[in-house]
């Protein structure tokens, strides 16, 4: 049996399945599913150098980064935005507040009601065969500009981390600006996957 990717202590909730790598390309991340989370990365895979594309994984590698549970995640990035979209809901208040967690916080929009346009886009997003991108938490966004800021567009980019029921956190990619912006506004989105490091 799989150990769970997190497990949220403070909450006293395990998750040990939220990753949607097996969903198939036609599904949406909203919909109910059987979803496993992405194996764990072991020496076996041996990343590529900051910045640079890793074969097989799905887009840029950004490097290593710890969750508030002392964990470490290889981060990669799609190559790519997925286009421009609402964060959603303006005026809701949602439950997606991590501002290091971007998988909690999609998965947390795709269990609530209502349309999260930004966190869908990139949820569905497939590269590589793989199915479990996300919608990058503020702080994913803010290692992404220290790391490989010239892969992004010096433009905002939505992140998944909810400041209230009006307005999200986002990220300028000009000058490392972080900001929130109201959750109608159309902003860039770019996905990111998380693997566990063993």
């Amino acid at each position: 049996m799989k150990s769970p990717l997190i497990q949220i202590k403070n909450l006293h909730v395990s998750i040990s399945s939220f990753l949607p790598e097996h969903l198939a390309s036609s599904s949406s991340y909203l919909e109910p599913s059987n979803i496993t989370p992405a194996a764990p990365v072991g020496d076996e895979l041996t990343p590529p150098a900051i910045g640079e594309i890793w074969p097989g994984q799905g887009g840029i590698y950004a490097g290593i980064q710890q969750d508030e549970d002392g964990q470490q995640y290889h981060k990669i990035f799609a190559d790519t935005d997925v286009g421009t979209f609402a964060w959603g809901e303006h005026g809701t208040e949602t439950a997606a507040t991590s501002k290091i967690n971007g998988v909690l916080n999609t998965c947390t929009l795709r269990d609530t009601e209502g349309s999260f346009p930004a966190a869908e886009s990139a949820g569905n997003y497939t590269a590589d065969g793989h199915h479990d991108f996300v919608l990058p938490s503020i702080a994913e966004l803010n290692h992404a500009w220290t790391f490989v800021p010239d892969s992004f567009a010096k433009e905002a980019y939505w992140s998944s981390s909810q400041r209230s029921a009006l307005s999200a956190f986002t990220m300028y990619f000009g000058d490392g600006y972080q900001d929130v912006s109201v959750k109608y506004y159309e902003l860039r989105v770019r996905p990111v996957r998380s693997l566990l490091i063993r």
